[in-house]
């Protein structure tokens, strides 16, 4: 009697990280510049560079990204901003 192995199939599964989501802040005629550079700064810890060229986004553009990761956590930005009251979504991050 002869006694062959064979080959186990796995049924291990990869999970596919979710894709990145963003918060992006939009332009309102409420808020000063300054304002939203102070929030960018105080909430998100951007140096005040980074702020100022985010804040001058919002004011030019219309819009800026101001963070990009996994939406519990984009959502809990734009809460935050709307607590500061800043005007802003969340979205999916183009691929």
């Amino acid at each position: 009697m002869s006694t062959s192995t064979l080959p186990v199939e796995s049924t291990a599964t990869t999970a596919i990280p979710d894709q990145p989501w963003q918060t992006v802040v939009w332009n309102d005629p409420v808020n000063l510049m300054s304002y939203v550079t102070y929030v960018f700064r105080s909430y998100f810890g951007y140096a005040r560079e980074r702020a100022e060229a985010l804040m001058l986004a919002v004011h030019h553009d219309g819009h800026a990204v101001v963070a990009e990761g996994a939406r519990e956590t984009m959502e809990r930005h734009v809460q935050a901003m709307h607590d500061f009251g800043l005007w802003a979504t969340v979205r999916k991050a183009p691929q």
